[in-house]
């Protein structure tokens, strides 16, 4: 990992949860390989949590430019500009604006060249509501903050949950499952499916991706007896990207899309709605899955899971899925800077 040019930004994630469990134990876990990272949180945060889990890490405010240089023997910390109360397990509302700032500190770090990607923690979108927040979820306020940032067009935030066995993306992400119908247009999934296309060329290095695609209904509509949108909307989509060079199959039922035996056909599964997207690769590699924001103007990984209140600050929560954003987040960086291409996505 000698050519990443610069450190990774991690934010604390919601204070309450096991954001920081996650974060001290990846750094007990650094070896000479693990790419350095630095958190944007508010150190007492951290501190207090180490003692609660009688961990031994020594915390030390730093800077981006700094935080590498101190990585293998502390945790460094780019300090809020305010106090989180961080209670584990009793999610705070006046915590919400210490979650936001680190989101924002951490893409701005980006932008001004100082960091190389953005991990981000677990954070709790009821908590964030409940303050105002005013976007359906990480994914969407990020792509805000693209625009904000690089003065661009908001763009297209595409979810794509990364793992070795299976990567998948959601048409649309996060709205109620009685709005999936009304949300899906055949601009949105070709405009989808053109992002994955781009970005898995650009950041993962695959010459020609191949996309699979999902079905909305039941055995893909069975010929339109259960329903048209294949035949209206999803079949035409398709159609329009292979025109353009892009290699997409489908509609697939998706109760059969996701077998072992299917999963070999392709690098990337579009699914129409969230759930029909996680629930396989969340059964499949739960604490491996990585979640991984496409058609973005910077890099962002975060693990696939939840604050985890209920065991917030017990010392039991697993850090694999952390590690591995991480780590992706590092293998990412670094061809986008040295221009190498690992040949797939899985």
């Amino acid at each position: 990992m000698s050519a990443l040019p610069l450190p990774i930004a991690l934010t604390q994630g919601d204070p309450s949860g096991i954001g920081p469990d996650l974060t001290l134990s990846a750094w007990m876990r650094r070896t000479g390989e693990t790419v350095p990272f630095y958190v944007v949180a508010d150190p007492t945060l951290l501190a207090k949590r180490a003692e609660l889990l009688g961990l031994d890490v020594e915390i030390v405010e730093t800077t981006p430019a700094d935080a590498a240089g101190l990585f293998s023997s502390r945790l460094p910390v780019v300090p809020l500009s305010r106090r989180v109360s961080g209670s584990p397990g009793q999610p705070c509302v006046e915590d919400a604006a210490g979650t936001i700032e680190a989101i924002e500190t951490a893409v701005q770090h980006v932008r001004s060249g100082l960091a190389a990607a953005v991990v981000t923690n677990p954070i709790a979108k009821s908590v964030l509501y409940a303050s105002g927040f005013a976007h359906p979820g990480h994914t969407e306020f990020l792509g805000e903050l693209a625009a904000r940032f690089w003065n661009m067009p908001r763009p297209l935030a595409v979810m794509m949950i990364w793992s070795d066995m299976l990567a998948v993306v959601p048409v649309t992400i996060h709205i109620a499952l009685a709005e999936v119908q009304a949300g899906l247009s055949r601009s949105l999934i070709e405009a989808t499916a053109r992002i994955v296309d781009h970005d898995c060329r650009l950041r993962f290095g695959i010459g020609k991706p191949r996309l699979a695609c999902a079905g909305l209904n039941p055995h893909a509509g069975e010929g339109g007896s259960m329903g048209r949108d294949e035949i209206d909307m999803i079949i035409p989509a398709l159609e329009a990207l292979r025109a353009s060079g892009i290699d997409i199959t489908g509609p697939f039922p998706a109760d059969t899309l996701f077998t072992s035996a299917a999963r070999p056909g392709y690098d990337v599964a579009l699914a129409m709605f969230h759930d029909q997207a996680l629930i396989p690769i969340k059964t499949l590699a739960f604490d491996e899955a990585v979640n991984v924001t496409l058609g973005l103007p910077f890099i962002r990984t975060s693990p696939d899971h939840g604050t985890a209140f209920d065991i917030a600050g017990r010392g039991i929560a697993r850090d694999t899925s952390l590690v591995a954003a991480l780590a992706l987040a590092g293998r990412l960086a670094v061809q986008e800077r040295a221009g190498l291409s690992p040949g797939s996505l899985v």
